[in-house]
């Protein structure tokens, strides 16, 4: 199985570090993120993956009492939190799993301080909001599970970070590019999806956690899917001190965070399309644009495409829903454009894809609500629900799932 990182395309002179080389059973395995450096004060190895797919946790930190490792695999409930113990040296560590093969998340406890694992290069940035600092740390389990998101052998596509000018926001807003096998070759121009990430992550989420190219590679070269461009917008917003006060504060969800959906919207449709569309050899058309977001990006979504469905062929919401903080106004907001005329909205809405996971606190009060609501309106829809959390384990799975619905 290789891991290895794909050919990437470079604009406006940007600089990306790939992952560094992870040492694991039979193979020397990489995989495509931004690089942390790590400290040079031991020679310690951590994250340790053994043959039988537990993976140990290690971090020099002699003074502290107290130090654990949480992770997504914790979150998907395949392994408690671990507390690490210190030898005598002062390198704290832990066992953990045997854990699924997949890519997972995670992050140092110590003495109540988020720390990184210094000894990792892997790492998947977000936005300076994240509650606790903008890095997690990443480990990498080989099997068959992973076969989907795999660097293999074959063409691939590329990943290009490029800069548009945000006529709302006044500001130059840094943007994601997947094209496909071959673009670069050729004349063809291709259907685009618009891909969003969820709250706190950055542009390049998708690109290093989420895997979309490597998914995408596999996908269009077997046949499974259609070769198309993958446009990834950063979703968050930072709201002026009036805007905050006209939302009414921040609170979770409510009026602030349907303004800054409303502001991304704006965004997105009046300076990112626009861009995609003069910049990339794109089929400007609404049969030809799909959108799909997971977490925040899906209550973008929501707030977005319905309204739109001139502009949107296929609409995909990972992990979010119709909840009564988010979104509170859907149907009503939604009723002349999307709901009024459920036949019409069939015939421009080729694909309106749900995912959740049973374990996920949103698919209560959102997804299983939303498609209760779709159903009862005579709006065609895919409900797949899964047995995960609210990980990158479940979007990435749903993103192979959903790009194969696409453009048909």
């Amino acid at each position: 199985m290789n891991f290895n990182t794909p050919k990437v395309g470079w604009t406006s002179g940007y600089f990306i570090a790939m992952f560094a080389v992870l040492i694991c059973s039979q193979a020397n395995l990489r995989a495509q993120a931004p690089q942390r450096q790590g400290s040079a004060g031991n020679p310690l190895t951590s994250p340790e993956v053994l043959p039988d797919h537990r993976v140990i946790f290690r971090i020099y930190a002699p003074k502290a009492t107290s130090v654990e490792v949480n992770g997504d695999f914790v979150t998907q409930g395949l392994a408690p939190l671990a507390k690490l113990t210190k030898d005598e040296q002062g390198v704290w560590s832990a066992t953990v799993g045997p854990l699924p093969p997949d890519l997972y998340s995670y992050v140092f406890n110590v003495d109540g301080t988020r720390v990184v694992d210094p000894k990792n290069p892997m790492v998947k940035q977000a936005t300076r909001t994240m509650p606790g600092g903008p890095i997690d740390s990443l480990v990498y389990i080989p099997g068959p599970e992973t076969a989907f998101q795999d660097n293999v052998p074959g063409p691939h596509g590329e990943i290009r970070q490029t800069w548009y000018y945000s006529k709302n926001l006044k500001s130059q807003r840094s943007l994601h590019v997947y094209t496909p096998p071959g673009y670069d070759q050729g004349t063809t121009k291709y259907p685009v999806l618009y891909l969003i990430g969820g709250g706190f992550d950055d542009d390049s989420a998708w690109s290093s956690i989420g895997r979309v190219n490597f998914i995408l590679d596999n996908l269009i070269n077997s046949g499974k899917a259609k070769p198309m461009v993958v446009a990834m917008p950063i979703q968050m917003i930072e709201l002026s001190a009036a805007q905050m006060g006209q939302g009414g504060g921040r609170g979770v969800g409510g009026p602030t965070l349907n303004l800054q959906y409303d502001t991304f919207g704006e965004d997105l449709l009046g300076s990112v399309i626009p861009f995609v569309e003069s910049h990339y050899r794109v089929l400007p058309s609404q049969p030809n644009r799909a959108i799909a977001g997971l977490s925040m990006g899906g209550g973008e979504t929501l707030r977005i495409a319905p309204q739109n469905i001139d502009t949107f062929s296929h609409i995909g919401v990972f992990s979010m829903g119709w909840h009564d903080h988010i979104n509170p106004d859907f149907e009503t907001r939604n009723e002349q454009k999307f709901f009024a005329h459920p036949e019409q909205t069939n015939r421009l809405v080729k694909v309106f894809w749900i995912g959740c996971g049973a374990h996920d606190a949103l698919i209560g009060d959102g997804d299983r609500k939303l498609a209760e609501l779709l159903k009862k309106r005579g709006i065609k829809h895919v409900f797949h629900e899964t047995q995960g959390a609210h990980t990158w384990i479940e979007w990435r799975a749903y993103l192979r799932e959903y790009a194969q619905l696409l453009f048909r």
